[in-house]
């Protein structure tokens, strides 16, 4: 059986321009992840870690 995709939540809920700022979905994404299907949960974290490079760091 196929491993579970975890969930990329790193319980830093703060939204800026409708993306999280702590894994870097959007708010649709996380609103949907419990129902998606394992190809479509992987390719929103692969979304997710692009979205995050490219958030500038303090």
């Amino acid at each position: 059986m196929a491993k579970k995709i975890e969930s990329p939540c790193v319980s830093v809920c703060q939204l800026s321009g409708g993306l999280c700022t702590g894994c870097g979905r959007t708010v649709e994404e996380i609103r949907h992840w419990k129902a998606m299907k394992r190809p479509e949960k992987m390719k929103t974290v692969k979304r997710a870690e692009e979205r995050m490079k490219k958030i500038p760091c303090d």
